[in-house]
């Protein structure tokens, strides 16, 4: 990763991934973009000594862009990690007020799980 590129760390959420309300699409768009703006400073260092008023307004412009993409995604993966882990709050908070119902839940997952692979 660039010296130069702050973004936050993913480690934040605690290790959880996906906790299956489509977050690992949004966690793959924040990746995708991420690696955009590393290809762009990327071609920003490579064009530094490239003479040119044209090419000279093209980075000052890219530059701004990259600075505003990167404030973008910065607050996109807060909030992404921010619900995951108020999804993962309430779902130890239900576990905890229903630890028999939750019980039961898992039991009848992996009962349906060992019928439908059993079938196989």
């Amino acid at each position: 990763m660039s010296e130069d590129t702050d973004f936050p760390s993913n480690s934040d959420n605690g290790g959880n991934n996906n906790n299956g309300n489509g977050n690992s699409s949004k966690e793959k768009f924040i990746a995708d973009m991420k690696a955009v703006v590393l290809d762009f400073e990327e071609i920003l260092r490579e064009t530094t000594g490239v003479a040119g008023d044209r090419i000279g307004e093209l980075r000052e412009r890219i530059a701004v862009r990259l600075r505003d993409a990167k404030a973008r995604i910065a607050e996109a993966e807060e909030v992404l990690v921010g619900r995951t882990k108020a999804a993962a709050r309430a779902t130890d908070v239900y576990v905890n007020e229903n630890p028999w119902r939750a019980t039961g839940i898992a039991a009848g997952i992996g009962l349906l799980l060992g019928v439908i692979i059993g079938r196989r």
